[in-house]
């Protein structure tokens, strides 16, 4: 385990030397380590800190491979390649990244160091999502570039709490606003003891909080967050998703990133990317000519090219496509547009703020996987020079534009099937993801649903 001198990523995230005086002093108790799992879910270990500093540190820590193996109730999952019980079900090891140690005020005495996932051998693990995002990573630097992207991620504020709506079979819930309060300063006011608490353990934490708005449905808010390299705005994104819900526990509410909750509007993640240089320099923009790059053009057409394929990783789960509906602000054509909202792919900004929005992924989405995707099917755009198709204008909903996979059995075998994706990501890779669908879809297909009693209980 190295523990080479590292520069955190700003002066609110801390260095191993400031983590060992926190340590010292007692303003720390507890160090998690922590990775993003299939699900986008963080997982690992809560390690007394001065065990941490005086043996993990050093030596690292183990969990369990079924990590990556198990379906959202946190059942194993026969048939993956990584693990089973043929083979013992051994370990992975977390490879803390020491540019990620932050506080999280929330949890009082606790920091947080973010995990890359090696196997007992010490091989990146090719199925983890952090390890997919730095292979794009790597693969955009050896070509010249670096990624930079922001995740604009919607929730729905409930005054129920988490037990109260699990005991309650989720029914009854009580929004946080009962009326649509888009941009409402009144509506968010109502919200805000929980929004600004959210708003400024974040910054605490290390991260760069924009700003706060009402969103359509009942209860719906957004959090937005500055601008940052693809790998930053990930773990970002994950530590915040996960410490939302941390809040809003605390104060008796809860919080829920799904996709689409209710019959209303569904919760977005929109994701904006653009291309640098490995100096920053701007590659998407050419500004003596007031218009596009070729380079941007084709990246777009990339993404564009790829969208179906690699839908499994922009809405991962069966509820995700609940929210494709036509009128609904999230797209059903694989279209782009000039700032138009009823396409797949919106183009924003000129010059230094030139990039392009990603509309297809919901508040339910990996952001490692989204920006993974996202940023293979742009590179791959690059490399083969693909060509930028006419822009959709008017209404991309009534267009003849490709639809967007309305299933994730759709999404599933398009990805199965993809070309694309088995070389960008690896047969590997491709193979583990169309077993997590597979295991997503057996699981719903043996449901009984509240709509099937509903409608049948009694009149059939």
């Amino acid at each position: 385990m190295s523990t080479a001198t590292t520069h955190p990523r700003n002066e609110r995230m801390l260095t191993v030397d400031q983590l060992t005086a926190c340590i010292a002093s007692g303003e720390t108790d507890t160090v998690i380590l922590a990775f993003t799992d299939m699900q986008g879910r963080l997982q690992g270990k809560l390690i007394q800190a001065q065990f941490f500093l005086d043996t993990v540190l050093q030596h690292g820590t183990e969990g369990c491979n079924y990590l990556l193996a198990v379906d959202t109730d946190m059942n194993t999952v026969d048939g993956y390649d990584i693990t089973s019980w043929d083979k013992g079900y051994g370990d992975m090891v977390f490879e803390t990244d020491l540019e990620t140690i932050r506080r999280l005020p929330y949890r009082p005495g606790s920091v947080m160091i973010q995990c890359d996932l090696l196997t007992t051998a010490g091989e990146a693990v090719a199925v983890s999502p952090r390890t997919m995002l730095r292979a794009q990573v790597d693969k955009a630097a050896a070509l010249g570039w670096k990624a930079v992207a922001g995740t604009e991620l919607e929730f729905m504020v409930y005054n129920t709490s988490y037990e109260d709506a699990w005991n309650g079979n989720y029914n009854n819930l009580v929004p946080a606003n009962q009326y649509n309060v888009d941009y409402s300063i009144l509506g968010s006011s109502r919200v805000e003891p929980l929004l600004r608490t959210i708003r400024n353990m974040m910054w605490a934490a290390g991260m760069t909080v924009e700003s706060a708005k009402g969103e359509c449905n009942l209860g719906q808010h957004e959090i937005a967050f500055k601008y940052d390299e693809v790998m930053t705005t990930a773990d970002n994104h994950s530590v915040y998703k996960t410490g939302a819900k941390d809040i809003a526990q605390q104060a008796g509410q809860s919080i829920t990133f799904m996709a689409k909750p209710n019959p209303r509007e569904g919760s977005s993640c929109h994701i904006h990317m653009s291309l640098r240089s490995l100096a920053d320099e701007i590659v998407f923009w050419d500004s003596a000519a007031g218009k596009r790059t070729p380079l941007y053009e084709h990246f777009i057409a990339g993404v564009l090219t790829t969208m179906s394929e690699f839908t499994l990783f922009y809405a991962p789960n069966i509820n995700s496509y609940k929210r494709f509906v036509e009128g609904s602000f999230a797209p059903t054509a694989v279209a782009w547009g000039q700032d138009n909202r009823s396409c797949a792919v919106r183009l924003i900004g000129q010059g230094a703020s030139a990039r392009m929005e990603n509309r297809l992924p919901g508040g339910d989405v990996n952001p490692y996987l989204a920006l993974s995707a996202m940023l293979a099917g742009g590179l791959y755009g690059i490399e083969h020079e693909l060509e930028l198709e006419p822009e959709s204008v008017g209404n991309a909903y009534t267009s003849n534009a490709p639809r967007v996979p309305s299933t994730l059995h759709q999404a599933r075998d398009a990805f199965a099937n993809s070309q694309v994706a088995a070389e960008v990501f690896g047969a590997d890779v491709v193979k583990h993801y169309v077993h997590y669908a597979d295991a997503e879809i057996a699981a719903f297909d043996a449901a009984v649903t509240d709509w099937e009693l509903r409608r049948g209980f009694e009149r059939l």
